[in-house]
């Protein structure tokens, strides 16, 4: 109902209601409808050039209409609405296949700790046939387009050690690449800083009437940050003008974080898995053009084989974070670079200390977590002895159980409290061994030329 007023939790409509792009300002204006509350949100593309050629241009658009289908998902959770308005959106068969995928696993651990069974709910429809998609320019409704984009790589910064160790991978290799991130950050320029790059900055400022719908007790919960990340960087990719669009997501994102009791996989890192990648890879083809290629570089290796590369980086070392708490859209939420108490400093203690003495380690983080009692059921939960993995990006649990298996022979480290403790679980003393090399006959979707340029440093 277009005049009713938001209930929360008891939403009727949630509309696609516009977007909209000012190449004069590089302001991009996604706007969404839930029942009688309306939402703008602003993406900010900062001296961005407004391509020449019609073509891009038309690229542009088409990347921007998946962004404002993606980057819908934060408003679309608050009221779960029973009817979807797709507004001026084309949606065929695969694009609509796309998103209900990508709400139904995007929005799973959402649902999850909400209680929630989002099947029967989640039901995007084709509005438009196949052999009609709005980017057909022969036959078929497969872009033709080609972009002439150069032939060089925008990459999404983090602030942690991933995604340093991705972009020192392609400089290496003699790619040229621009650092770019989504969000206001001190840290990740910092980091950027410190590898002599200039960096794009993104600005996302999300609708303020979420806040007030939050206020009335709407819906809220996690969602895939990194899916709207991605959506937003390809139309960076085209504005800048980047082929490829690179990001550091690794092996261990494929692993669910959990089973629910019907034996769905809820996976906090849904947005950085393979199986995301490719789908969104399909799209990009599919709907905007097949001269963009959207990758993961780090997909073949495993987060302890990261490290290893990174301990290697030390210039990096003062001026990285692993730690979350540092990175939101309205500031961080600590003093300092590490809280020293949540899963991903746990995670990057554990990881580090494969390859670092205790001294090292505590002059990275400031504090010793892997010598505290108190961090003992939090470095459980990492290994899989009790309940599940954290909802956060973590690596796998083999992995985490042969780096504390590792570490429990090791003589630096074997004596620390939470080392010891957890030596004496069967699941640690018989761990796997530590992954140290990358498994490029895995699934990845690295392409071809970039891997060459790899394979050849």
């Amino acid at each position: 109902m277009q005049g009713a007023e938001f209930k929360a939790r008891q939403a009727d409509c949630f509309s696609f209601s516009s977007y909209d792009y000012e190449p004069a300002s590089g302001v991009a204006t996604l706007s969404y409808r839930v029942d009688g509350q309306n939402l703008q949100e602003k993406i900010t593309f900062p001296w961005a050039p407004w391509p020449v050629d019609a073509s891009r241009q038309a690229a542009f658009f088409k990347a921007l209409e998946i962004l404002h289908l993606i980057a819908g998902i934060s408003y679309y959770k608050a009221g779960l609405a029973r009817h979807v308005d797709l507004g001026e959106c084309e949606i065929d068969p695969l694009l609509a296949d796309f998103l209900n995928e990508f709400y139904l696993q995007g929005l799973g651990e959402f649902a999850y700790v909400n209680q929630l069974d989002l099947s029967a709910v989640i039901n995007f429809q084709a509005n438009i046939p196949a052999e009609s998609a709005p980017n057909d320019e022969t036959s078929g409704g497969k872009l033709k387009m080609a972009l002439d984009l150069p032939e060089r790589a925008l990459v999404a910064m983090g602030g942690g050690k991933d995604s340093l160790v991705c972009l020192q991978m392609l400089r290496n290799a003699g790619i040229e690449v621009q650092p770019a991130c989504v969000g206001g950050s001190a840290l990740i320029g910092e980091t950027v800083k410190s590898a002599g790059l200039p960096l794009i900055r993104v600005q996302r400022q999300l609708a303020q009437g979420l806040t007030a719908m939050n206020a009335e007790g709407a819906w809220n919960g996690h969602v895939p940050v990194t899916a709207i990340n991605s959506a937003i960087l390809l139309c960076a990719g085209l504005l800048y003008g980047y082929r490829h669009i690179v990001f550091a997501n690794e092996s261990s994102a494929n692993e669910a974080t959990l089973q629910d009791e019907q034996g769905r996989e809820v996976n906090h890192q849904y947005s950085k898995s393979i199986g995301f990648e490719k789908a969104f890879r399909d799209l990009i083809r599919q709907r905007v053009s097949p001269d963009i290629e959207y990758f993961s570089l780090l997909r073949p290796y495993s987060e302890i084989a990261i490290t290893r590369k990174f301990v290697e980086m030390s210039r990096f070392h003062p001026v990285f974070s692993s730690c979350n708490r540092n990175f939101h859209l309205d500031g961080p939420r600590i003093e300092g670079r590490w809280c020293q108490d949540c899963p991903k400093c746990r995670f990057a203690a554990l990881a580090l200390a494969v390859f670092m003495t205790p001294e090292q380690l505590v002059a990275i983080q400031g504090k010793d977590l892997l010598d505290d009692e108190e961090q003992v059921n939090g470095f459980k939960a990492l290994c899989g002895l009790e309940n599940h993995k954290p909802f956060e990006c973590v690596g796998s649990i083999a992995e985490s159980r042969a780096a504390m298996k590792y570490l429990s022979r090791s003589p630096g480290w074997q004596r620390k409290r939470v080392v010891r403790l957890l030596a004496e679980y069967k699941e640690i003393r018989h761990g796997g061994e530590l992954v140290l090399q990358p498994d490029f006959e895995s699934e990845h979707c690295i392409p071809e030329v970039i891997a060459a340029e790899l394979n050849a440093i």
